[in-house]
């Protein structure tokens, strides 16, 4: 019983970082930066670990515009100057 929660657990986790991927590269191309570039700025804001995966059960059925908008508006709310450069 506990190996078949540890492998519903993993499944889970290789979903969720799927969909951070999908947030991260879609959010760079929308912000015309690399999805490498973006990463390293969501990192150093812990925005991953805050953001991406908390919000993935909620997030991950969204289309990709709704998903994109989001991760956006969070990153206007905790680095307003990083967004606002990008799109300049």
């Amino acid at each position: 019983m506990q190996q078949n929660i540890m492998i519903e657990k993993m499944e889970w986790d290789d979903k969720a970082t799927e969909f951070v991927v999908f947030c991260i590269e879609n959010t760079a191309t929308r912000l015309g930066i690399s999805g490498d570039e973006l990463y390293k700025e969501m990192k150093r804001l812990d925005a991953i670990e805050k953001f991406l995966y908390p919000s993935y059960s909620m997030l991950h059925t969204q289309s990709k515009d709704y998903i994109v908008d989001e991760t956006m508006e969070y990153l206007r709310q905790i680095a307003p100057e990083f967004v606002n450069r990008k799109l300049a």
